[in-house]
């Protein structure tokens, strides 16, 4: 069953209050940090909006699984569970960025040096989960999918996301930006 933005909002507010896995944030702040990130940044409007949304498969799979708490002991496969939920719901210069998220970490984890270094604890922990650093031949394979650029900066905001008591705009900052892009593509 599609989400609507009502839907949205409420996983966000109510079940995003939760801490997200090891880090000190929860999954809230995590998401509005992102979006601002990818804001500051000059990023188009998916690309803010899929920085809100791109962790929202967590919550999910918490609901789905009937607690508060997102497990992050084992991989979730997040990036793909919130996908019908989203499909036909919002572009794909949203979904597919946040379906490649995980795939641009183990991307970035190859290609660049010093990047796995610069992982929080938690991000090494769920990178060991997701099949770990991609080879220099699943990388090529990596750049050539469509919106693979895209997901690269995603994953950037990202890791830079998990700042305790960080000054960002809040959840309704964006809800015009994402209504209006779900109008689009209903």
């Amino acid at each position: 069953m599609p989400l609507n933005l009502d839907d949205i909002v409420r996983l966000l507010e109510q079940r995003g209050a939760q801490q997200y896995g090891l880090e000190a944030v929860s999954q809230r702040e995590h998401a509005l940090q992102c979006a601002h990130l990818a804001e500051l940044a000059g990023e188009s409007h998916e690309l803010v909006i899929a920085g809100l949304l791109h962790d929202l498969g967590h919550l999910i799979a918490a609901e789905k699984a009937g607690t508060m708490d997102t497990d992050m002991r084992q991989d979730d496969l997040h990036q793909y569970t919130l996908l019908p939920f989203l499909r036909g719901v919002l572009p794909d210069a949203v979904l597919e960025p946040i379906r490649l998220h995980v795939d641009a970490k183990r991307y970035l984890c190859q290609a660049e040096g010093g990047y796995y270094a610069s992982l929080s604890t938690a991000s090494v922990h769920s990178l060991a989960q997701q099949g770990g650093a991609y080879t220099a031949v699943e990388s090529r394979a990596f750049l050539l999918q469509p919106f693979a650029e895209d997901a690269v900066r995603l994953r950037r905001y990202d890791d830079l996301a998990k700042v305790p008591d960080c000054a960002v705009p809040p959840l309704d900052h964006y809800l015009p930006r994402l209504e209006q892009l779900m109008l689009q593509t209903a």
